[in-house]
């Protein structure tokens, strides 16, 4: 009779890995060391100015120009998509120059002129041009302030990169999408909106958060406008008391919860759009197995015509 030999498993050893580990975690303990008992770091300084009423003001204003800068650059950014994708060669070249101009430009320049345009018209009117019909007439002055040049600025330059990545989406969709949408006779509008949409958000979500991320950190540009946002707030505070490191230490901890939540939030959405991708696939298999076995129906015989 044959004795059983025991085969013994054992687990692979990474001794490298570990190697690193160890010495990853030491450089870790070390920065934090540093940075948590230097007392030129003034996290006094940090503590008494992180809440402070002036800083959250600014802050709200970050958060406000955000908010808007995304919404318009995302409605906007989507007709810019559409246009490039149509299949009108002026519609195109259109608004592939309009992207091409705003993507070549640092935002910081653009919302200089923005700035200064009153220099360059006094006012704005809306009518009908090359004709004497004219609805309404503004000062420039007026219409471009501090506020509404940052808004237009920061929608101007997002708008162009934010087409690009809808744009992207949308070729990433298989072309069979299209085709079996229009073969279903549905609108132009309602197969967008319907079918092609819902596949191409899987591609333009994390670019789009990404870009989203980019837009909040890049209102810091609009400190050339004098306008009391988080980061010019900050250099107003310190400029005054001397305090640099400290003060420029909230503003990065206030740019970190941002990006952070919005990273949080693009985890929820990506999460719940693969969710319901996996229960649009696994309800066909469910109908199928609760709708018991077919029955084969006769077929009745059919009569050809041959004359």
């Amino acid at each position: 009779m044959k004795s059983t030999e025991t085969i013994k498993v054992v687990p692979a050893r990474y001794p490298l890995r570990t190697v690193g580990a160890v010495v990853a975690l030491f450089v870790l303990a070390a920065i934090v060391q540093s940075v948590a008992f230097n007392p030129r770091w003034e996290w006094s300084v940090f503590a008494r100015w992180f809440f402070d009423p002036v800083i959250l003001e600014g802050l709200g204003q970050t958060l406000l120009l955000t908010l808007i800068g995304t919404v318009l650059s995302v409605i906007f950014g989507g007709l810019l998509a559409l246009a490039r994708l149509s299949s009108s060669w002026l519609l195109s070249s259109l608004a592939w120059g309009y992207i091409w101009l705003f993507r070549s430009l640092p935002l910081i320049v653009v919302l200089i002129i923005l700035y200064n345009f009153s220099y360059l018209y006094d006012s704005l009117s809306l009518g009908i041009p090359f004709t004497g019909i004219e609805w309404a007439r503004y000062n420039t002055i007026n219409v471009l302030g501090q506020f509404s040049t940052a808004v237009l600025g920061l929608t101007l330059v997002q708008s162009a990169y934010t087409a690009e990545i809808i744009r992207g989406g949308f070729l990433g969709v298989d072309h069979g999408q299209y085709e079996a949408a229009a073969a279903l006779g549905l609108p132009a509008w309602r197969r967008t909106r319907r079918i092609i949409l819902p596949q191409a958000l899987r591609t333009i979500l994390p670019s789009g958060f990404n870009e989203i991320i980019s837009l909040a950190k890049g209102t810091a540009m609009v400190y050339v406008l004098a306008m009391p946002e988080l980061f010019y707030t900050i250099q107003m505070i310190y400029n005054r008391t001397q305090e640099v490191i400290p003060l420029l230490m909230v503003g990065a901890v206030w740019y970190l919860v941002i990006t952070s939540v919005l990273s949080g939030i693009q985890y929820l959405v990506e999460r719940w759009l693969a969710r319901s991708e996996r229960r649009s696939a696994i309800s066909p298999v469910r109908v199928r197995s609760t709708a018991g076995p077919r029955v084969a129906q006769p077929q009745e015989p059919v009569h050809a015509n041959l004359s």
